[in-house]
């Protein structure tokens, strides 16, 4: 699996680039913004993008969306409990005191459990909600196809020395920490995790160091 990671947008966002290495299929997670250098690193590591895949629809994860589509001509998927804070993506820039934009239009609604195929690579849904109503965290296991450790892209669940914060509209710390402790840490602690702020780290780190845990 080939995982490319940048970063994006006003609040510096770790959008991933996962392609499969015998395809050359890929697939970008969270595009805050600069989406011309999305796309020019698809294309320097001779990728073709089939799909944009989102964790949540706050508007630092999905700056990017639009121009990727309308650039590459690609689908954009969500969950569909996400659809409110989409539809508020003005008042959210208005927030943070940006200025207003139009919210990409949604393709395709993830669903919990559903497959995500990127050639030969397997991205599994997980509903991980807390941080956003819809938020959702794609894993990858190559013990489904081989053996290796599991990768988890997290979005704004869990981070390397923190939790997603829950004071925006849709959060609810309760569910949040649920989601960490039913979904996430049962994958083991040899799972990576990639983020969608800061630094990867690991289950097995963020159970023995995490203070929010």
């Amino acid at each position: 699996m080939i995982v490319k990671h940048l970063t994006t947008g006003p609040l510096q966002v770790n959008t991933y680039i996962v392609g499969d290495d015998a395809t050359r299929d890929a697939v970008i997670i969270d595009p805050g913004g600069n989406a011309d250098e999305i796309l020019r690193n698809v294309q320097e590591a001779k990728l073709t993008l089939r799909r944009i895949i989102n964790t949540h629809a706050h508007f630092d994860h999905v700056g990017g969306v639009a121009p990727l589509k309308e650039a590459a001509g690609v689908p954009f998927a969500l969950h569909r409990a996400e659809l409110p804070l989409l539809e508020n993506y003005r008042s959210q820039l208005a927030y943070f005191g940006i200025s207003a934009g139009e919210p990409p239009a949604v393709d395709e609604y993830l669903e919990e459990g559903q497959e995500i195929e990127v050639g030969e690579i397997v991205l599994r849904v997980l509903f991980t909600p807390g941080h956003s109503p819809g938020h959702v965290t794609f894993l990858y296991d190559p013990a489904e196809s081989g053996g290796g450790p599991r990768v988890a892209f997290s979005g704004d669940v869990l981070f390397r020395g923190g939790i997603g914060r829950t004071d925006l509209p849709g959060g609810d710390h309760e569910r949040l920490m649920r989601s960490i402790r039913e979904e996430l840490f049962p994958l083991g602690d040899e799972t990576t995790v990639y983020p969608g702020h800061g630094s990867s780290t690991t289950i097995g780190r963020e159970k023995r160091t995490n203070p929010f845990l």
